[in-house]
């Protein structure tokens, strides 16, 4: 049996999931006689949107924006070389990471903090998931007010 062309090997990772340009160029790269045969590669998939930065970027926001703040999530995308401007296009708005950091919360942690000590514990927590200060502030006061969610 031939050895896989460099095109099918594309073919079958983007087939799994979605994918961005850097992961897919870091995945092909071991493959390839030239840096050029990989970017031929990448070229053309990106010309027939079979693989895209943008569709990348939204799906993993989508799935991750539940459980982690934007500063984790921005930091995520340029790990996988996703320039800022595009991530920042696909961010949660401030009510829904609100509403994501209770969410998180209260699924940690089943009463309001106590005391000084255990308020910072669920403050390390939030920063932990990425989310900010004000936000975490917010979520802390807010979070078992709400408990008809």
């Amino acid at each position: 049996m031939p050895p896989k062309s460099l095109r099918a090997r594309a073919l079958d990772i983007l087939s799994r999931r979605e994918i961005s340009r850097a992961e897919l160029k870091r995945k092909l790269a071991p493959y390839a006689e030239s840096e050029a045969e990989v970017e031929k590669v990448l070229n053309e998939f990106a010309e027939r949107n079979w693989q895209s930065d943008q569709r990348f970027t939204e799906a993993f926001v989508h799935c991750k924006s539940r459980k982690y703040g934007s500063r984790k999530l921005k930091q995520a995308l340029l790990d996988k070389g996703i320039d800022a401007d595009t991530a920042q296009t696909f961010m949660p708005s401030e009510t829904e990471e609100l509403e994501a950091a209770q969410n998180v919360l209260l699924k940690k942690f089943k009463h309001p903090p106590t005391d000084l000590a255990e308020k910072h514990k669920y403050m390390r927590f939030l920063a932990y998931r990425g989310f900010d200060m004000d936000t975490i502030n917010r979520a802390i006061k807010s979070a078992w007010n709400n408990e008809y969610k």
